[in-house]
């Protein structure tokens, strides 16, 4: 692939650390899941805007699921990059981990996959550079995302015709 017409995952990369407040409490006493999930989309975003160099708009999280509980006190870390890039879409690969500051303990929280669609001037979809993956992992995450970005296009065709 000519690397001039695309981009590399690692330019994408976003890293985004917050110190968990009570204000960002449950009922439970843990950090909020949807405090969480505003995190994500931020930093998807941002890895988003940074490949295509343009406003993006959210079209679809895929499902996350919360493996441990973050706690109040909590370092939360999440990285986000490009994992796939389609015509106007891309998808993000976004990592969450809480980390103790006071005893150093990291703890993978979740991972979720999130789609986005760059957008031109007047709002309407813009084509975006390839995605230029630069190892195995990234070519085999790619592949992944080409697979489920054709599962979530045959779910939406799938809707269409039962609407018909």
């Amino acid at each position: 692939m000519d690397k001039r017409s695309g981009k590399t995952v690692a330019a994408s990369r976003v890293q985004i650390a917050q110190l968990m407040q009570p204000e960002h409490a449950n009922n439970l006493g843990n950090v909020h899941g949807g405090w969480i999930m505003k995190l994500m989309d931020e930093a998807g975003g941002l890895a988003c805007i940074r490949h295509a160099r343009r406003r993006v708009v959210t079209v679809a999280i895929d499902q996350m699921v919360f493996r441990q509980p973050i706690r109040i006190g909590d370092l939360v870390m999440i990285t986000a990059e490009v994992s796939y890039v389609g015509r106007t879409s891309m998808e993000t690969e976004v990592h969450v981990t809480a980390e103790d500051p006071v005893t150093g303990e990291c703890t993978h929280t979740n991972t979720g996959y999130l789609v986005y669609v760059a957008l031109d001037e007047k709002g309407r979809p813009i084509k975006v550079p390839a995605l230029i993956p630069e190892n195995d992992a990234q070519r085999t995450r790619m592949e992944a995302g080409r697979a489920r970005q054709a599962y979530r296009l045959s779910q939406r065709q799938k809707k269409q015709d039962e609407s018909r």
